[in-house]
């Protein structure tokens, strides 16, 4: 794919934020049609099923995978460029912000990627949970929290200044990533009939994961003809969001893919609903539910920063690398909201039943 007429016509910084906005707007509306929600699918297992949010869930995570590892197999991007592979991880950061953010999104009723497209819908719930999340975030990343976030992180950190490839930690062909892909996407097609899931939603959730290769490819493309250092990235709403917010507070702030990807995600979402005639205003159900979603809107933020990416970012574009703390980041999502829903809803469900 040749995009040097696109770079030198509007600019590296432009084109990576016009990278940016192609993915957030696949994102955006296949997230919003599929309804893909790690939160609900954690929510579903914790609970003993195996139903529609899981297979989802496992079919967007499976193509994630697939497509990415065949574009590296292809030759169209290299994930020891990625800048979630090239400085070191946190293995102590992947726990506990893990365990953090996997309770914030059970307590929120949705990662911090699903608030995002519920917000484009016009559900307020969403608007103040995700603005929460994205100052925390900030807060995280460059101020008040930030000192605490680098203490945790550096208490068990990868070795040798990068982050570990687990394929080649474990000496694994380089065909095993698209195999494991594979596989899982044969599951996930299988839970998809046993629920009878149509083949629309499929074709969506497909979507999601497909959205997060094409980002990969994108930002590999610009990084190997930009004169200045591009990251290589994709699709993750910890660091975006807070570098979107900055990017609205701060006239000195530059454009890149992040500034692209937020704002990509809300016009796809957006457009989504209204084709589908879902646009209405939600609001709060009451004081309670209002101080959860708050109280799990600032675990996300801080727990997404620590643990290295949000369900998304850690969960499906950092897995799809195959990066060790994204892993581990993921495994202590599902625990964390696990443990939450079992200590929280679960009780109060009972309690109305």
């Amino acid at each position: 794919m040749d995009i040097l007429p696109i770079v030198e016509r509007i600019g590296e910084a432009p084109t990576a934020a016009l990278f940016g906005l192609i993915t957030g707007v696949m994102f955006g509306v296949a997230a919003q049609r599929s309804r893909f929600c790690l939160r609900a699918a954690t929510v579903e297992f914790a609970r003993g099923g195996l139903g529609r949010a899981v297979a989802v869930w496992l079919l967007t995570w499976s193509t994630a995978v697939v497509w990415v590892q065949g574009a590296q197999l292809a030759g169209l991007m290299r994930a020891e460029d990625a800048r979630m592979m090239a400085v070191a991880g946190s293995w102590s950061g992947a726990v506990i912000g893990g365990l953090m953010f996997g309770a914030g999104m059970v307590l929120a009723r949705g990662c911090s990627g699903r608030l995002l497209v519920l917000a484009a819908t016009g559900n307020l719930r969403s608007v103040m949970s995700g603005l929460i999340f994205a100052v925390v975030a900030q807060m995280s990343l460059k101020g008040w929290l930030a000192p605490l976030r680098d203490w945790l992180a550096g208490l068990w950190v990868t070795p040798e200044g990068k982050n570990v490839n687990l394929l080649k930690a474990l000496g694994l062909p380089d065909t095993t990533g698209l195999t494991l892909g594979l596989l899982a996407a044969v599951l996930a097609l299988w839970l998809a009939r046993r629920n009878q899931i149509g083949a629309r939603t499929l074709i969506f959730g497909a979507g999601v994961g497909f959205a997060v290769a094409v980002g990969w490819v994108l930002t590999f493309t610009l990084s190997s003809v930009a004169f200045d250092p591009v990251q290589v990235e994709s699709a993750t709403f910890s660091g975006p969001s807070a570098h979107t917010l900055m990017f609205f507070l701060d006239r000195t702030a530059v454009l890149e893919f992040d500034i692209g990807l937020v704002p990509g995600v809300v016009i796809g979402a957006f457009l989504a609903a209204a084709w589908g005639r879902e646009l209405k205003f939600q609001g709060f159900e009451g004081e309670k539910n209002m101080r959860k979603a708050m109280s799990g809107a600032v675990l996300m933020g801080f727990g997404a920063m620590l643990a290295g990416g949000c369900a998304i970012g850690a969960g499906v574009t950092g897995g799809s690398i195959f990066a060790g703390t994204a892993w581990l980041a993921l495994f202590c999502m599902w625990i964390g909201a696990i443990i939450t829903d079992y200590l929280v809803d679960q009780p109060a469900l009972r309690a109305t039943a």
